[in-house]
């Protein structure tokens, strides 16, 4: 009994180490830029690559949560959404958690830049700055439309994937940025309407509480039309085929029956079904892209299967 209380202390410490890495939203991250890995090639990607990618990226993502965690902590407090995390709960200091970012940032910058490519590396650190640095010591702080302009860090996941495997930005991977980049704003706007009380008492000024639900709703719906019609570029432009077509007009469908009900129905489970929607909406549009590409391969496969 006695040696399962040392191991219970280190797995609680470690494990405050692991929420400070945020691995729901870094999961999503990670898998929007493997995907982008898939897509810049026709071939299979090189387990190298992929590995190493995959690794160097994800240690990068769980930095960049890690220093929000530390500029957030004292705002992070007062909210109820976040006061169980490790900074306000006292479960790991501020400078602990800052260590930790650094290590993690700089592990991540080597492994790109020595198994992936520089520009990988570059990217993924401007990505990592443009999060933990622009968007959360400033943008979230200082303008309603924070969540659009700081999208853009979020955005970048599947070019750094795109760029790992080919080392150039090519367009086709700026429109996977594009899709990612609207599909930002309705998926925060709905958590905070959900929360809105959390973030004014936060003084956070994010736009249900600076320009209230109703203007809010009518953003979500405009930049849902937006995005239907972002997923769409990539079938026009011959990016993708009709498996992703397919897949990409029933989650629109979807999409779209939601956020007009919401001009509607002004609940706020409505708009917490949204934004979970939204998580969803993003994971099987990617994952419609992986099929899509690799189509014929799956078709010739299980054509000899049967």
């Amino acid at each position: 009994m006695s040696s399962s209380v040392p191991f219970s202390g280190v797995f609680s410490y470690w494990s405050e180490y692991l929420k400070l890495c945020k691995p729901r939203v870094v999961s999503l991250i990670v898998f929007t830029a493997i995907i982008g890995m898939f897509l810049a090639t026709p071939e299979w990607v090189s387990l190298l690559t992929l590995l190493a990618g995959t690794f160097g990226i994800g240690l990068a993502a769980c930095s960049a949560a890690a220093l929000n965690h530390v500029v957030e902590s004292r705002t992070d407090a007062l909210m109820e959404r976040t006061r169980n995390r490790p900074l306000p709960q006292g479960g790991l200091t501020r400078g602990q958690a800052l260590v930790f970012a650094i290590v993690l940032g700089t592990i991540s910058m080597v492994v790109l830049d020595v198994l992936v490519n520089r520009i990988t590396a570059v990217l993924t650190f401007a990505s990592l700055i443009g999060y933990a640095v622009v968007y959360t010591m400033y943008l979230k702080h200082a303008t309603p439309q924070n969540i659009v302009i700081g999208g853009a860090a979020g955005a970048a996941p599947p070019v750094l994937g795109w760029t790992a495997v080919t080392g150039s930005v090519d367009p086709h991977a700026l429109l996977l940025f594009l899709i990612i980049f609207v599909w930002t704003p309705p998926h925060f706007w709905a958590l905070a309407i959900y929360r809105r009380d959390d973030y004014a008492k936060a003084l956070i000024p994010m736009l249900p509480v600076t320009h209230g639900v109703t203007y809010t709703r009518m953003q979500i719906l405009y930049y849902s039309v937006m995005l239907v019609i972002a997923t769409l570029l990539p079938y026009i432009t011959y990016m993708s085929g009709v498996p992703y077509l397919v897949g990409a007009v029933c989650l629109n469908i979807v999409l779209l029956f939601y956020v007009i009900k919401m001009q509607f129905d002004h609940s706020d489970e409505l708009a917490m079904t949204i934004f979970r929607y939204s998580i969803v909406y993003l994971t099987l549009l990617f994952g419609f892209f992986f099929i899509d590409h690799y189509w014929s391969d799956l078709v010739f496969v299980i054509s000899n299967v049967s």
